[in-house]
């Protein structure tokens, strides 16, 4: 299992220790250090939908004028977007056996789906 996100995200550390204190091994994949690409952006997008992937409450996204924020509008824009905003990912994402799984943390899915 790989979970995916940047260390310093309170919404990763939840999810970090939700695992933790579940037993469950995983790997942390920070992507603010190891990147992100296209393609893994792309099996997101087509497991969740593009906007879900973009962290639109987030501070980076936030700090778009409208008219930016209106012209990230297709699974193409978002990706070269989120390319060069890693921290504009929805965190964490959680793959298990090469599949994301889950985006965000929620006890009561990671709770469906990994107890």
């Amino acid at each position: 299992m790989t979970l995916y996100g940047i260390p310093n995200c309170n919404t990763v550390k939840k999810a970090q220790d939700w695992l933790k204190a579940n037993h469950i091994d995983f790997e942390f994949h920070d992507f603010k250090k190891k990147g992100v690409t296209a393609e893994k952006l792309t099996e997101w997008f087509n497991q969740f939908g593009w906007e879900k992937v973009i962290n639109k409450n987030g501070l980076t996204f936030k700090k778009l004028d409208k008219e930016q924020q209106a012209a990230i509008n297709s699974a193409d824009k978002a990706v070269v977007y989120l390319l060069n905003n890693t921290s504009a990912i929805k965190r964490p994402v959680v793959e298990q056996n090469g599949k994301a799984i889950l985006i965000g943390f929620s006890e009561e899915a990671y709770q469906a789906l990994l107890k």
